[in-house]
């Protein structure tokens, strides 16, 4: 999935993608229940490319205590299976720093190290928080401080903006409602 495939318009800036966000609704937590294809918005943030290049397929909110945030594809995209987040976000800072990182592909690596990556515990909850002046359904991260606040652009299809602590601007990225796939 590209976000171009979702989105009426893609931003292609910051400024453009709060543009966007801010003129969507929010959400109920409830509206986020389910299993969710994800895309990156590239807007030149240090982080674009980085979710892409993991192989990184969306995020599964169970109820408001049982989150999924990072789901990859397992056996050739059969089923799914969550990483734990920490393991995925601690070198943060040093990938979104080393641009070559962004160019390189992750999905093997990873694929070859689920069983030291993968986690069946759930790593986030689902909570409203005000954001950006509108109260939305907001993914917690348990573990970092990370906050994924969604915004409704269409029954299926929600714009998210990661606001992270240090980081000056938001990351962006869309979801688009999938089921097909179960999550293991």
């Amino acid at each position: 999935m590209l976000a171009e495939d979702v989105l009426p318009t893609v931003p292609t800036t910051t400024t453009e993608a709060l543009a966007a966000f801010d003129a969507a609704p929010g959400v109920d937590p409830e509206f986020m229940i389910g299993t969710w294809h994800g895309a990156e918005l590239p807007t030149a943030h240090p982080m674009d490319g980085l979710l892409a290049a993991s192989g990184w397929w969306g995020k599964q909110f169970v109820d408001a205590e049982t989150v999924h945030p990072l789901l990859f594809p397992k056996d050739g995209g059969t089923a799914l299976w969550a990483l734990n987040p920490v393991l995925a976000f601690g070198g943060l800072g040093i990938a979104t720093k080393v641009p070559l990182v962004r160019n390189l592909s992750l999905v093997q690596p990873i694929s070859a190290l689920r069983p030291a990556l993968r986690t069946k515990a759930p790593k986030a909850r689902l909570r409203t928080t005000r954001y950006r002046g509108i109260d939305s359904a907001t993914m917690i991260y348990d573990n970092l401080p990370i906050n994924d606040v969604f915004r409704k652009i269409s029954e299926d299809t929600v714009i998210g903006a990661m606001d992270y602590r240090g980081g000056t601007r938001p990351y962006f990225f869309v979801l688009q409602r999938d089921d097909s796939l179960p999550v293991e």
